[in-house]
């Protein structure tokens, strides 16, 4: 059987560690992250590269949550398609029974995954040139931006994904609610949405071999 992988970018780091050395997996591409800020620029573009799969693969990982934009979106597809379970990256990592505990004890959480940590202020001064390319004439910073930004936050949740090497993404973490004056807290992720839902694009992709 043949497995495509079309995916955010944000779950590189957890995928990759699952799919390592399995032959089933023939195709993967991770998007760019971001589109989900333009919902229908996201539904489009996934569903372009689901669909260019058509006869090559057996079924495919959509890695992406609802989104926004993207729910139902595998009726539209033309390949079988398995879509993670979670409104986004965050409800996929911790599932979405604890990220509804997690909203609940803080809704004004900013969510770090590795992913998130290592984009840090870089990422946010690049929106604001994009947003306002004449900030220096308005007399707007970085830190006057931010701050509107996450404006009603107070915590920093990091997400420990399990996978190792997590100082240095946990340091900037840190760094990041230090510099916003919000409180840091740290826990565990889960690769269990991954796990279950990669199990499901096998089982939908040998169905689909075995009906072809």
């Amino acid at each position: 059987m043949r497995i495509g992988i079309i995916s955010c970018e944000t779950f590189e780091r957890n995928l990759e560690p699952l799919i390592k050395g399995d032959p089933d997996i023939v195709h993967k591409e991770y998007l760019q992250f971001g589109l989900h800020e333009y919902p229908e620029e996201l539904k489009k573009a996934v569903i372009e590269k689901v669909n260019a799969l058509e006869g090559k693969v057996d079924a495919v990982l959509l890695g992406y949550g609802i989104c926004n934009s993207l729910k139902d979106i595998t009726k539209q597809m033309k390949v079988p398609t398995i879509q993670l379970r979670g409104d986004d990256c965050i409800g996929v990592l911790i599932t979405p029974e604890e990220y509804a505990i997690e909203r609940k004890k803080c809704a004004g959480t900013m969510y770090h995954t590795p992913y998130f940590a290592l984009m840090n202020r870089e990422w946010f001064e690049k929106k604001m040139r994009t947003q306002m390319p004449n900030y220096e004439e308005m007399g707007i910073t970085l830190d006057w931006f931010m701050q509107k930004m996450f404006d009603g936050y107070s915590r920093v949740l990091f997400i420990d994904d399990g996978l190792g090497d997590i100082e240095k993404y946990l340091a900037l973490s840190k760094q990041f609610a230090d510099e916003l004056g919000f409180r840091h807290e740290c826990r565990l992720g889960t690769p269990e949405i991954l796990e279950e839902c990669l199990a499901m694009t096998k089982e939908l992709a040998l169905a689909s071999a075995k009906g072809d």
